[in-house]
């Protein structure tokens, strides 16, 4: 990856459950940095740099207004967290992932091409590809445990994505969903507190 950065200094990360960070489109990995105080101290945050530059910032894979995208691009992208991942994911008890925005689009097709290799998956104010291919491969054992947190009102995220979000993760995900009226397309502190909560229940209990 381009840029990581940790929440714990390299000596105090063995045997912690690691939660890698994925950012949205046309921003970078201090956006994550920033929820590591809001986060349980238990883990080991990393937040990873989107490889493709956005102006004068980063994303995962070029978007238009409707959110469409070339799946190579995602899958070249999903190939380099995959890589990075498992470079370090021996030094942990587990991996769960966060994504925010363009980021959910990032953890949600991690999941789905490799559905044991995570605990637990957060997605914020983002959405799920919507695509033939990532369909026809994905194979659950046992519904995963994902929370969704998001605003109704989010300008960002068309309806059909939202649409179709809901579908997916209703069908294939042992799913908590929550709603924060007014937060926009942002993350709360009210919703970080309820992701702290989910986390611990999945991951450390």
């Amino acid at each position: 990856m381009q840029s990581v950065i940790w929440s714990k200094p390299e000596g105090e990360r063995a045997g912690t459950p690691l939660l890698v960070m994925m950012h949205g489109y046309g921003t970078d990995e201090q956006r994550m940095v920033n929820l590591f105080p809001h986060l349980p101290g238990e883990f080991t945050c990393a937040a990873l740099r989107g490889p493709m530059d956005i102006g004068d910032h980063y994303g995962w894979f070029l978007l238009d207004y409707f959110l469409t995208n070339d799946f190579a691009d995602v899958i070249t992208a999903t190939n380099k967290v995959f890589a990075w991942i498992d470079t370090y994911k021996g030094n942990h008890s587990s991996v769960s992932l966060l994504g925010y925005s363009q980021g959910m689009a990032m953890a949600s097709t991690l999941l789905r091409l490799r559905p044991a290799g995570f605990k637990a998956t957060v997605g914020l104010s983002g959405f799920v590809l919507d695509n033939e291919l990532l369909a026809l491969s994905e194979s659950f054992d046992s519904p995963p445990a994902f929370f969704w947190g998001r605003d109704k009102a989010d300008p960002v995220i068309n309806g059909d994505a939202i649409d179709h979000t809901k579908a997916w993760l209703n069908e294939h995900t042992a799913l908590t969903a929550r709603t924060y009226p007014g937060m926009g397309h942002r993350i709360s502190t009210t919703e970080l507190a309820d992701v702290s909560t989910f986390l611990r229940h999945y991951v450390l209990s």
